[in-house]
């Protein structure tokens, strides 16, 4: 599995490409700047990117930036972002996108070795992975009064959390002790008072809630990288 990181932090950044080779990913370039991702990204096209958020010039967005620009070009493309931040705009557009694996991390989250390894590959076989706290900081911004997310209630917002970690009904009934039964009936009313139509398979219900949240956002074009 061909492999492009994009990390400023040159310890985290061989770091990456030691822990990855070690599980058998090819890592065919390591980058540490928004324009070298970009080139990067059309150049191998990767079977997934792992990238992080803020690089130089500006150390703002220029990851989300560049895996925005990618994916207009290279519909599809697996994007993982690995960040310690989480950045409004850019984030809603590449994760409401629908087309080709997609996930976003928290660096200070991410605990289990193993489970990283899962969540590269997941993402590279067209899924999506999500740190719950990145899912709770999107919602945060659309919950207002006119908001149907501010009709939720505090154990749907948890099940929305882990649903769109991409977790299963069976799976979120054993993580919060509920029954099936009782989280099948969180979903219904969640999907309810967003408007979103439901749907058993877990990848299209996260790229649902998604693409809700991405909905009122008011997205600019993305910024031209200089190269």
């Amino acid at each position: 599995m061909r492999v492009v990181i994009a990390e400023d932090l040159a310890l985290l950044r061989e770091g990456l490409v030691q822990l990855l080779t070690a599980h058998d990913f090819e890592v065919i370039e390591a980058v540490d700047n928004g324009p070298a991702m970009l080139r990067a990204l059309l150049t191998h096209r990767p079977d997934v990117a792992i990238v992080d958020v803020r690089l130089p010039p500006t150390f703002t967005d220029e990851g989300l930036q560049a895996a925005v620009q990618a994916r207009a070009q290279v519909p599809g493309l697996p994007i993982l972002v690995l960040s310690q931040h989480v950045e409004q705009i850019y984030a809603r557009e590449l994760l409401s996108d629908q087309n080709g694996g997609v996930g976003y991390l928290l660096k200070d989250r991410v605990f289990d070795v193993r489970r990283f390894v899962d969540m590269v590959k997941q993402v590279a076989s067209g899924g999506t992975v999500m740190d719950p706290k990145v899912i709770s900081e999107l919602m945060i911004k659309h919950d207002t009064e006119t908001s149907p997310v501010h009709s939720l209630t505090e154990r749907e917002r948890e099940v929305l959390g882990l649903m769109a970690e991409g977790r299963s009904n069976a799976a979120i009934a054993a993580r919060m002790f509920f029954s099936e039964k009782a989280v099948s009936k969180h979903t219904n009313s969640i999907f309810s008072k967003l408007g979103l139509a439901a749907s058993g398979d877990d990848n299209r219900r996260v790229l649902a809630v998604l693409a809700y949240l991405n909905a009122e956002a008011q997205v600019p074009p993305p910024r031209t990288t200089a190269s």
